[in-house]
């Protein structure tokens, strides 16, 4: 294992929480304590992006929103990491693939917001991201039915667990989603937003 990452022994389930956490705040925690219950995870990696290719300003630097979130998320099943920056890769996919040939037998689900499933279609290499890992969709109020009815959605409607059956996720094997809704308030809506919206 490479020095600085996190430790998961095979057979660990672990979410992976992709942003740019610009800045991490009380949405976030919000959404990574529902999702650790509701998709019955071990842990969560936040993965904390080096920077978006697709907006025009870059976030606060990397060290800076790493410190951030570690003084604000206190779980210790939950890890802060600038893996991708370590990894040197941008896009989702490559992250993936990655960390699961560092971590053999982890079992690794990726975590986003309903609305970044609405263009999940649009991702670079879609659909190689859902035959490597399950998805976990967190829906906030207006973006349940746009993504439940999305073209990803549709086109891996076979592989969708039932939100009663959302526990079972992290043991499934891909392709295999599920989506949980949550009452949000305004900031863990904004958290949601920014859940995977790398799309890359």
């Amino acid at each position: 294992m490479r020095a600085g990452f996190p430790i998961a022994p095979p057979g660990t389930t672990v979410g992976l929480l992709g942003g740019s956490f610009d800045p991490a705040h009380e949405g976030h925690v919000h959404i990574t304590e529902a999702a650790l219950s509701r998709f019955g995870l071990d842990r969560i990696w936040w993965l904390v992006s080096p920077g978006n290719p697709l907006k025009p300003h870059g976030p606060a630097p990397l060290a800076q929103r790493i410190s951030r979130a570690r003084r604000l998320m206190r779980d210790p099943r939950v890890q802060i990491t600038g893996i991708e920056a370590q990894l040197g890769t941008r896009m989702t996919r490559d992250t993936i693939a990655a960390l699961q040939r560092l971590y053999p037998g982890v079992r690794f689900v990726w975590l986003m917001g309903a609305d970044n499933l609405a263009q999940f279609d649009r991702w670079d290499r879609w659909r190689d991201i859902a035959a490597r890992v399950p998805i976990g969709v967190i829906a906030r109020p207006g973006w349940r039915m746009p993504a439940r009815f999305s073209r990803a959605a549709r086109l891996l409607w076979r592989a969708r667990l039932p939100e009663s059956r959302a526990r079972e996720l992290a043991r499934s094997g891909p392709p295999a989603w599920a989506m949980i809704n949550l009452p949000l308030n305004k900031l863990s809506s904004s958290a949601i937003r920014a859940l995977g919206s790398k799309g890359r």
